[in-house]
């Protein structure tokens, strides 16, 4: 009974350990600034923590500052370190860290830009590729064809073609013919005294 006791016992304390929260320690601070050394007085502002100040003199436990805005006061000099506060180095890391990111997406749209247009790129390629070896058929073909048509005229060269054979051989008869008719008619106005005789 002892040991289930003591087993119940360790099973709700694990339990009960399993349920807390976890949580951290802020360092938040404020930190009054006064218009003399006493601080006697109401402050004239919190400064936060972080909070860049400049020191022209140390009294005590009191520093007389000045702000990055010009304004002088007293705060307490057991509140001021050389070193920036951790929460003041995690807001510029996460500024520097902003800024990364962006020069991230900056550098990543940049990147998609560059291979759209490297594929718009290799697309052109191809097609003038295509076009060209398309207009090198077209010389092999052509310069084909005019080899073939210098062959036919250095063949051709000392002969008619058929289309004027036939036109120069009617023309030639008709011509013969037509002396011929001049020619007899010449011979029988001869014979005959100058009259025409059929």
């Amino acid at each position: 009974m002892r040991k289930q006791a003591l087993l119940c016992l360790a099973l709700g304390a694990w339990a009960g350990g399993a349920a807390a929260e976890t949580v951290y320690v802020t360092d938040s601070l404020r930190l009054g600034l006064y218009a003399a050394a006493d601080a006697s007085e109401k402050p004239l502002e919190n400064l936060v923590s972080g909070t860049a100040v400049e020191v022209l003199e140390r009294e005590s436990n009191m520093a007389h500052v000045r702000l990055a805005d010009g304004r002088e006061g007293w705060v307490k000099a057991t509140f001021l370190v050389a070193d920036k506060p951790a929460a003041a180095r995690v807001a510029e890391l996460e500024a520097q860290l902003g800024g990364f990111e962006n020069a991230t997406s900056a550098a990543k749209t940049a990147q998609a830009t560059a291979e759209h247009q490297l594929a718009n790129l290799r697309t052109e390629l191809q097609t003038t590729s295509g076009s060209s070896e398309s207009i090198k058929e077209t010389i092999e073909r052509l310069e084909g064809e005019n080899a073939a048509y210098i062959e036919r005229l250095e063949r051709n060269r000392h002969t008619l073609p058929l289309a004027w054979v036939f036109p120069a051989v009617v023309v030639a008869l008709v011509a013969g013919f037509l002396v011929g008719l001049w020619w007899l008619d010449a011979l029988i106005r001869r014979r005959h005294g100058g009259f025409r005789v059929y």
